[in-house]
């Protein structure tokens, strides 16, 4: 799958990775409800398709996953996070276009080397309905923008990044890991917190005993949304790990676990299957343009005609010997630079689109471009100058605050999932808590 490809395409990878006639292989609809969220509800054949899709991803491997019951529990409370998130940003206004949907829908016809036309017959001849799959890639794209919308509530300090930098300047890593979750609700009673204690011990005691990997159970056993992955968390920094485990996970070898412990969300247990250095000393550079420019703006007071005829005079002047800046000066339209001759300082080639940056660079210091024209209006250019920028500091500072902020979005979305999914009337009707390892219950299960 193409890395440029939006998140939500991992919601439909059974439709990626394996043949459609598998996915789609008996997908009768069905009338039954398998459970009531809120005002809404998931119908059986939902759980019945999305069951398929994860039983096709493993294929080969059906060993690893949960008895029957365990496994629709598991898809089941993914779908009611679904439901509850697009209900919830709905009431908070977000609303997916028909554009945005086509794009997507585009972009996995592409992936699988199919026109959009392509896919809508192969989805009909394979049993699906197009439109319900539409409405699948609306749900999903709309939990992505809920989860983005949560980004402005993150904030992430200069001292933050400041001493994620001085960590990192002790010796830069990346972790690969893995968890299992055994979640608690908030506020949770002494009975709730000493269950969920029994019931990680117990997990733990599956693994140290050789009955089952790390990975077989956390897909059997894990409350987190990534079990069904084998509680595969990825590559992740320092920064990425919450605080109260980064100088525990420091210390682990490979292969080892660490817990359980005690988090936001519940006891875990933490497995580091693999360590990276990530240690980069080389320098980072970028060609930087002085530019100064002189627009003419086409709107309701000065149509195309107009615009394209006054810059064309004004290049005539400069032609004839007036001095650029003069000229910006007194018949520049862009206010914000008009009064320093249109000087727009130092930039990258792009930092004002692809068609600015080719006027930019296809001239040479002192050139002046010929009138071009861009969604504001028609303009002239004058390269002044070049430059190499190290912008080193600048990147290494740009990426911790990324990553530590990413871990930041997880940790607070992940609280408010939580509390979301406490505060809902849910009702399921399909499924069975019970479950087993080794003939032995698993305490809490």
């Amino acid at each position: 799958m193409s890395r440029r490809l939006p998140a939500i395409l991992l919601a439909v990878a059974a439709l990626l990775s394996v043949p459609f006639a598998v996915v789609a292989q008996q997908a009768q609809p069905l009338e039954g409800i398998a459970a009531i969220v809120d005002e809404d509800v998931i119908l059986q054949s939902e759980l019945n398709l999305a069951l398929r899709n994860v039983v096709a991803q493993y294929a080969g491997r059906e060993n690893q996953l949960p008895p029957r019951a365990v496994l629709e529990r598991q898809v089941l409370e993914r779908l009611v996070l679904v439901k509850l998130q697009v209900a919830r940003a709905h009431s908070n206004g977000i609303r997916i276009g028909d554009q945005e949907i086509n794009q997507t829908v585009a972009a996995i016809a592409q992936q699988n080397g199919l026109t959009v036309d392509g896919l809508r017959q192969r989805l009909v001849d394979d049993g699906l309905n197009f439109e319900e799959f539409r409405r699948s890639l609306a749900d999903e794209i709309t939990v992505q923008h809920m989860r983005q919308s949560f980004a402005q509530r993150v904030n992430v300090s200069e001292g933050e990044v400041d001493a994620a930098l001085a960590q990192q300047a002790s010796g830069g890593h990346q972790y690969r890991l893995s968890h299992i979750l055994v979640a608690l609700p908030d506020g949770a009673t002494a009975e709730q917190i000493a269950t969920g204690q029994s019931k990680i011990d117990g997990i733990k005691g599956v693994i140290e005993k050789g009955e089952m990997d790390f990975a077989a159970a956390a897909v059997r056993y894990s409350d987190s949304p990534n079990a069904l992955e084998g509680g595969d968390l990825g590559w992740r920094t320092l920064d990425e790990i919450p605080p109260a485990f980064a100088q525990q996970i420091r210390q682990l070898q490979p292969g080892e676990i660490f817990g359980p412990v005690r988090g936001a969300s519940g006891f875990q247990l933490l497995r580091l299957a693999e360590v990276r250095d990530t240690n980069d000393t080389s320098a980072q550079s970028i060609t930087e343009y002085h530019i100064r420019h002189i627009l003419v703006r086409v709107n309701d007071r000065q149509d195309e005609a107009a615009a394209r005829a006054k810059i064309d005079t004004l290049r005539a002047r400069i032609d004839g010997g007036a001095d650029f800046q003069e000229v910006a000066r007194e018949s520049s339209e862009d206010n914000g630079t008009r009064g320093q001759g249109g000087d727009l300082g130092w930039f990258p080639a792009d930092a004002y689109g692809e068609d600015f940056g080719r006027q930019v660079t296809a001239l040479a210091d002192g050139d002046i471009s010929q009138p071009f024209r861009s969604e504001a209006g028609w303009h002239l250019l004058q390269r002044v100058g070049e430059r190499q920028s190290d912008v080193t500091d600048l990147n290494r500072r740009g990426q911790v605050r990324e990553t530590i902020g990413r871990r930041k979005l997880e940790e607070e979305y992940e609280r408010y999932l939580q509390e979301m999914r406490g505060e809902a009337y849910v009702v399921f009707r399909v499924g069975d808590r019970a479950e087993s390892v080794g003939g032995a219950s698993v305490p809490g299960g």
